[in-house]
């Protein structure tokens, strides 16, 4: 399985590696051998707190590594007129009558309380490629809705001020 990233996503997962791995694995590893030195590791809590954390520090550092080796890049090519990735969409949602915020991202930097969708998820999907007045009809669990294209601002760059998602 591939990962759509950008060329953005891929350094800003670099930059989190690096850190983690020049920075935070140091600590950690002083942090294990500071609380070892607490006496009964059976019952030390601190100690496995610090473990943990350390562990958790590789895992998420194996887990980066492994989503850019598997990493497909992917650039937005969309024209003037139409969605496209880290463009800020007004959506009128017609089922509550209201406009809403929506910008397409890559999944590793999703948050929908923020209006940031992943261009895998059926809403997003929909949204790429669609051009200013379109009427697009998104299948849920709650069945169909429509959502209108009133306005698209485009962006000049994938650089946004989204973080990298944890798992």
């Amino acid at each position: 399985m591939h990962n759509d990233l950008t060329k953005q996503d891929i350094q800003k997962m670099q930059e989190e590696i690096e850190y983690r791995k020049v920075t935070l694995r140091y600590e950690l590893l002083e942090e294990v051998k500071r609380t070892r030195a607490f006496g009964d590791l059976s019952e030390n809590f601190e100690y496995k707190e610090a473990k943990r954390k350390k562990n958790q520090n590789e895992s998420r550092i194996r887990y980066l590594t492994n989503m850019i080796k598997t990493a497909r890049i992917i650039e937005d090519d969309s024209s003037e007129d139409t969605v496209g990735l880290f463009d800020v969409v007004d959506c009128y949602m017609s089922d509550v009558e209201e406009i809403m915020k929506l910008t397409v991202v890559t999944t590793v930097r999703t948050n929908a309380g923020s209006g940031l969708i992943s261009n895998e998820s059926p809403v997003g999907k929909k949204l790429l490629g669609a051009k200013l007045g379109d009427v697009i009809k998104i299948d849920s669990p709650d069945g169909e809705y429509e959502i209108e294209i009133k306005a698209i601002k485009k962006s000049d760059s994938d650089d946004i001020d989204a973080p990298i998602n944890n798992y």
